[in-house]
Formats: C-alpha cells, sequence, structure tokens
C-alpha cells in the first residue's frame, strides 16, 4: 500500500531543484512549453532504470548485510537535510539556465546520473519493493505518475521566469520552501532509519 509519507517525500524530492529540474526550466525559458513536454518521457524513463538498478543492487548485498538499507536511508536523510540547507543559502543567488536547446538525450542521461535515484531507491521507496513485484509495480506507477504533473511545473516555471508575469514566483521563494519542507521531511526519515538500525 503506498502512504501519504511516500507520497510526499517524493513530490518534494522531485520539486527539489536539481539537475533534471535546471534542465527542464531551461527548456520552458527557451523552447516554450509546448515542445518541452517532449523531454518528460526521459525524465521517467531515467528514474525508471536508476531507481530500478539501485534498489536490486542494494536488496541483494542487504541480504548479507541486513544493516545497509538503514544506513543509506541514515545517509539519504542527511544528504536531504545538507541539501535543504544548501538551497537556503544559496537561494538568493542567481541561478543559471544556460542551454538553449535541451535535448531528450540530454536530460535522460542528467536524470540517470542523478543522486536522487539512490536516494529514491534506498530510502523512499520500501524495502518491500525490492523483494515484490507487485509492491515495486504498485510504487514505480505511482513514482511515474508524480513524475508528469512535476516535470511539467518545472517546464512553466521556466517560461514564468523568462516572461516575469508572477513577482512572487521567483528562485528565492521556490528554493526557500522547498528547504523548509526538505528539513521537515529529513526528520522522520532520520528517525526511521535510526529504529531500524
Amino acid at each position: 500500500m503506498i502512504t501519504l509519507l511516500f507520497i510526499g517525500l517524493v513530490v518534494t524530492i522531485l520539486l527539489t531543484p536539481g539537475p533534471t529540474n535546471t534542465l527542464l526550466a531551461s527548456s520552458g525559458i527557451y523552447s516554450g512549453i509546448k515542445k518541452s513536454c517532449n523531454l518528460i518521457p526521459s525524465e521517467a524513463l531515467g528514474y525508471l532504470i536508476s531507481i530500478s538498478l539501485w534498489g536490486v543492487l542494494i536488496h541483494s548485498v542487504s541480504a548479507s548485510a541486513p544493516w545497509l538499507p538503514a544506513i543509506l536511508k541514515l545517509i539519504s536523510a542527511t544528504y536531504i537535510f545538507y541539501l535543504a540547507i544548501k538551497l537556503w543559502r544559496t537561494s538568493s543567488a542567481s541561478q543559471e539556465f544556460a542551454k538553449p536547446t535541451i535535448t531528450p538525450k540530454t536530460l535522460f542521461v542528467a536524470t540517470l546520473l542523478n543522486p536522487k535515484g539512490l536516494l529514491f531507491a534506498s530510502a523512499i521507496f520500501p524495502q518491500a519493493a525490492w523483494a515484490s513485484l507487485n509492491v515495486y509495480g504498485l510504487h514505480m506507477a505511482a513514482f511515474l505518475a508524480l513524475i508528469l504533473p512535476i516535470a511539467f511545473f518545472w517546464i512553466c516555471v521556466g517560461s514564468v521566469l523568462v516572461s516575469n508575469k508572477v513577482s512572487w514566483l521567483n528562485q528565492q521563494n521556490l528554493q526557500r520552501t522547498a528547504s523548509i519542507i526538505l528539513m521537515s521531511f529529513s526528520l522522520p526519515l532520520s528517525y526511521s532509519a535510526i529504529t531500524a538500525i
């Protein structure tokens, strides 16, 4: 069964600025919303492969090292907290959306190599997802369904940032909001990892 915590963590982490979201926003700036929507399947495929490979690897190793998932979850929670602090500190800095033409291949590779893949596999997806095809399928389907509106959101953010039509929708407000949400999620994640060790 999919929990609200799973959905909340997936949404929060997918909304967090990073390499994939920067490319989506950049494409929204330079190519517009309609053309940029062709990039969304590349993001979905990149995350599907990355999360699945990390999950299978972690599950196969955790049989001989049962403490590994809890340790990876704790490391992931620490990374989320670090990311939250970094987002807050850099929220006033100007972000560069430098690439005028983003191809599906570029976005796929950026997503495949995105460290969020390991984070999702080790800390967000339940351990049961790597032992049961049904649990995996259900959680991966929910994850992929959540990618669509969030990727579309980042494309729209790019098109709005270039037009400056909405004064409150700016990089500083987006990053500080994401920072606060990430901090609030890192605490229960850390607690569940510590209690599992």
